[in-house]
This record gives structure tokens, sequence and C-alpha cells, in this order.
């Protein structure tokens, strides 16, 4: 009986540990959980890209629903998603507030005047503060934020037109009939 034990206590813990991988290889390491879905999006007032006199704070958004997108002239994968966001903008679906992130103003500036500027406003976060507050480790990233200021969903790189479709435009109806 003993003996038993010996062998299968080892054994069953392999098997749990085996399963954990084999769960892990399945996910996608795009889609890492934010700790802030479902909490008060970080308080946060930063000046405005275009007039840098003019602060803008995340209340400034209070009952509308809104993305925050993460973006900077450096990033190529911004470059991807762009021509989406601007699209989305003409379309006036939602407010988009741009956080020119980690970037030099003028850069950033010259690169919205070349790509097309879908942002209502961009906010400028140099040293990246307000980035890590949001728990940023990449751009882009784009946040939806729902009317009471609560973090709904977090879009880690890119965003895709099949994302647009399937995920983040269906929440942005939900939250607006809210």
């Amino acid at each position: 009986m003993k003996r038993a034990l010996v062998f299968a206590i080892p054994l069953a813990i392999f098997v749990v540990l085996a399963l954990f991988l084999l769960r892990g290889l399945g996910l996608n390491p795009r889609e890492v959980p934010s700790p802030l879905i479902g909490k008060p999006a970080p308080q946060f007032q930063l000046k405005q890209l275009a007039d840098p006199a003019v602060a803008f704070s995340g209340k400034d958004m209070a009952g509308k629903v809104w993305l925050l997108n993460v973006w900077a002239s450096w990033c190529v994968a911004c470059r991807e998603e762009h021509p989406l966001l601007v699209e989305v903008a003409r379309k006036n679906l939602v407010p988009i507030v741009g956080l020119n992130y980690k970037d030099e103003p003028a850069d950033a500036k010259a690169w919205l005047k070349q790509f097309g500027d879908p942002y209502s406003l961009s906010v400028t976060d140099r040293d990246g503060r307000v980035g890590i507050d949001f728990g940023v480790y990449g751009v882009p990233e784009t946040f939806l934020i729902d009317k009471a200021g609560v973090i709904r969903l977090k879009q880690i790189g890119p965003i895709t037109p099949e994302a647009w479709e399937k995920k983040i435009m269906p929440m942005v109806r939900e939250l607006e009939k809210a």
C-alpha cells in the first residue's frame, strides 16, 4: 500500500502539471486577461497633443461609451490598425481618444497629419505613467470604457476588422443601450 502511494502521488502531480501545460499551449498569447476589466479606469489628467495648454481627463468622458487607443508614431503595428480607426471615426460610431505613448509630440503630430487623425482628441503620455496605470506593456492597445468609466474590454495589439465586428462593436452597442 505504501509502495503504491509512493508512485501514485508523483504520477498524479505529473499528470496535473501536464494538463496545465497542454491547456496553456492552446491559449492565444494576444489575449492576456487584464485585471482592470470590470473596474474603474485609472484616473488621469494629461495635456492634449493638439493644444498642450488644454488638459483632458477620463472624467471628461463621463456618460459616454468610448475607446482609449494607446498608440505611438514609432509603432509599426499602429500603422496596421490605423486605417480601421480612421474608418470608425469617419462613421462616428464611438468616440476614440488617443493616448500617445512615450512619443515626441512633433513626431506624433506629423504622423497624424500623414495618416489621418481618427481621434476625438489625443493626449500625450511622454513618460508612460498613465500607460503603466492601465497595464500597457506594448502598443497598440485599446480599452473600451463604459458610461460609468469602467473598463469593459482590452484589445492587445492592432484592432483587426474581425475583432472590431465580432468583439468590440457588439459590446459598444450593448453598452450604449445601458
